[in-house]
């Protein structure tokens, strides 16, 4: 098998040399079956490829297609109660991880195996120092603090003595990255690493793991369901859907042409800033397959709009159509030989958005100047700490209007949130809801949201309990609600654990919107979402928006997200909105420096590398005097640091708080 190496690698320098020499991994028609509740359920269906040492391979795919298996099959961490039933061959650094020993296995995991998973907090013990954890893996105190020093935490030394509670999320990220590099590790699996994090802190992660592919030569296995990530980071990508290898093949190369329809549907329905906000955006028609009971044939075909009879027949086998590429798909002679649009539907266009309402001056929510102050837990021998959620926040937003709260973990947009929905009362200033109902909220974990012994119909006409409907009537309304949010009439007697993760989303829609509501909060809703799902999602908010004429507020920590969804995007930090005004001159024309870094931040297919912000954020504990952001910012001076910038109106609605774009 040819190993080749894409764009990330060329265009950063990387000896290509690294490449050569026996493989780390060799995966070969790898079969993986779990047996649930009386079902075969294969994760896994004979998947084949090679991984050398120094290379970094992106595994993309939706949710279910058999990414994570993979991952625990090359650690040797599949569940043993019970144990799925395995074929196959996963040799790693010549260890059989599927029929060796457990003893050799596991000394093979302690010594050449490393792995980073999406919830650092998950993996982190809360009870120990993040010191103490370290030197589990590398054995002494200073080899620790070299680990911390190397994936780039600040003041190594004591952060040692810290529990990861008192950790943000990015350092959380680069002490599991510490853990899983210590000693000689020669491969590493990074399972999803960055899917929670702010844009900011993904790019410094990606950076990180270039860095240390560089230096110490190790493979990574990068998984992921965005390809925009993949770009930044993988030699190779792997693509994979319901359980099969889809494509594999040099990033640049698939990325510019790829050769299975799965693919091409995947790029096309990223969320990017290049998106037009005058359509809805593309989406992967239908749902994953059923794991339980696969097509036939080739398993996009019931989703693919290029299927051919032959497709639903049989699985079409993995093909190599030049060196280093190779698809499963019967049209892929085809695809090769067409241009880099041809074989898609770039022609195909979405249908329009409709048009937006006019704008009017009936305020539905008002902030006048607030604050919100939380009180911390008073730690031994110390006095009771201040956490300074929200400072200052004046912000109005009229009927119909959708705007979009960005900036990155900890900046106060949930709390914000929290204000305008009810759950919190100010400490200071005043907040306005003009609202005949409560303000619905649509979390981030739509799942966890949702109460597991109901039913959706249950959880949905939950709701209703005050409107003095018979059965009957209120039974209809559910059935609306459900078809409203693009759910057919049986999702209603289903409970949450038997519905995938957008079908839950839709089922929090349906429970917000059954009874109309003026002002809708959505916290995050997309985030945690596969590419073609979250573009749903999006379609979805924008269509409800204009139906039942809702003001939305919207928090992301994804400015293409923002762009997509809001007539307007406000920009918080450190509990401060520092940039305001309209979605498109936001993010096309950005004033304030936080602002460029974000967008500066975010993934994109079209460029190598995305750019990092500068350190940390500041603690909302101890902010900085003057403007919060002048400790990171580039164009900081000496007036930034004692001078507390205001919002200043620029032209129309645009405003902004930049000490350097003031008036003096």
């Amino acid at each position: 098998m040819t190993t080749l190496v894409g764009r990330g690698a060329d265009q950063q320098g990387t000896d290509v040399t690294r490449l050569s020499g026996e493989p780390v991994a060799v995966i070969e028609d790898l079969e993986v079956t779990f047996h649930r509740r009386g079902w075969a359920v294969p994760a896994l269906r004979g998947v084949s490829f090679e991984l050398r040492r120094g290379e970094i391979l992106g595994l993309v795919g939706e949710s279910g297609s058999g990414k994570s298996v993979l991952g625990l099959t090359l650690l040797g961490l599949l569940p043993n109660s019970p144990r799925p039933i395995v074929s196959g061959a996963a040799r790693v650094c010549g260890v059989d991880m599927v029929n060796a020993p457990d003893e050799e296995r596991r000394r093979l995991l302690s010594s050449s195996l490393g792995a980073v998973f999406q919830d650092p907090m998950t993996s982190l013990n809360p009870t120990m120092r993040v010191g103490a954890q370290l030197v589990e893996s590398c054995g002494s105190t200073a080899a620790a603090a070299e680990l911390l020093d190397a994936v780039g935490v600040p003041e190594a030394r004591r952060r040692l003595r810290a529990f990861p509670h008192e950790l943000s999320g990015g350092l959380r990220q680069r002490v599991m990255i510490a853990m899983a590099i210590g000693g000689d590790r020669r491969l590493v699996i990074a399972d999803e690493p960055t899917t929670a994090l702010d844009v900011t802190v993904q790019a410094q992660i990606l950076e990180l793991i270039r860095k240390l592919r560089d230096e110490r030569g190790a493979a990574f296995v990068f998984v992921t369901h965005d390809l925009g990530v993949a770009s930044q980071v993988a030699d190779r990508v792997a693509v994979l859907y319901g359980g099969r290898m889809a494509e594999i093949g040099p990033t640049a190369e698939v990325l510019a042409k790829p050769l299975q329809p799965y693919t091409s549907a995947l790029l096309r329905s990223r969320v990017t800033m290049g998106a037009d906000r005058n359509r809805f955006l593309p989406t992967i028609v239908g749902e994953p397959p059923d794991p339980r009971r696969y097509p036939s044939g080739c398993p996009f075909a019931p989703r693919c709009e290029y299927r051919q009879p032959d497709c639903e027949i049989e699985p079409p086998a993995m093909r190599e159509i030049a060196p280093g590429r190779s698809a499963a798909c019967v049209r892929i002679e085809r695809l090769h030989s067409a241009t880099s649009t041809e074989g898609t539907n770039e022609g195909d266009l979405p249908p329009d958005r409709p048009e937006p309402r006019p704008r009017t001056s009936d305020l539905m929510v008002q902030l006048r100047d607030v604050h919100k102050d939380f009180t911390l837990p008073r730690r031994e021998g110390g006095r009771r700490q201040i956490l300074h959620a929200l400072r200052g926040i004046d912000l109005e937003v009229t009927r119909g209007e959708a705007v979009a709260l960005v900036g990155e973990s900890g900046c106060g947009k949930s709390t914000l949130l929290r204000v305008v929905a009810g759950f919190l009362d100010p400490d200071r200033g005043s907040s306005m809801i003009n609202s005949r109902h409560r303000p619905q909220m649509v979390f981030q974990d739509a799942r966890a949201s949702l109460t597991p012994w109901l039913t959706v119909g249950e959880l949905v006409g939950d709701r209703l309990r005050g409107e003095h409907l018979t059965r009957a009537e209120r039974a209809q309304r559910v059935l609306d609600a459900l078809r409203l949010v693009g759910l057919p009439e049986e999702t209603a007697t289903a409970k949450a654990s038997q519905l995938s993760g957008g079908q839950c989303q839709r089922v929090g829609l349906a429970r917000a919107i059954v009874v109309p509501p003026d002002i809708l909060l959505c916290d995050e809703p997309t985030s945690a979402l596969d590419v073609s799902l979250a573009a749903t999602v999006l379609n979805l908010l924008g269509r409800l928006r204009h139906e039942l004429d809702m003001t939305v507020l919207f928090v992301t920590h994804d400015l293409a997200a923002a762009r997509m969804i809001a007539d307007r995007v406000a920009v918080m930090y450190l509990g401060q909105i520092v940039e305001d005004g309209p979605a498109e001159t936001i993010t096309a024309d950005p004033v304030h420096p936080y602002t460029r870094a974000l967008l500066e931040a975010v993934p994109d297919t079209g460029r190598s590398t995305a750019s990092t912000a500068r350190g940390e954020v500041a603690s909302p504990i101890n902010p900085p005097a003057g403007c919060t952001y002048h400790t990171r910012c580039a164009e900081a001076t000496d007036r930034c640091s004692h001078t507390v910038p205001v919002l200043f109106a620029l032209t129309g609605r645009h405003s902004h708080a930049c000490s350097m774009r003031q008036p003096a």
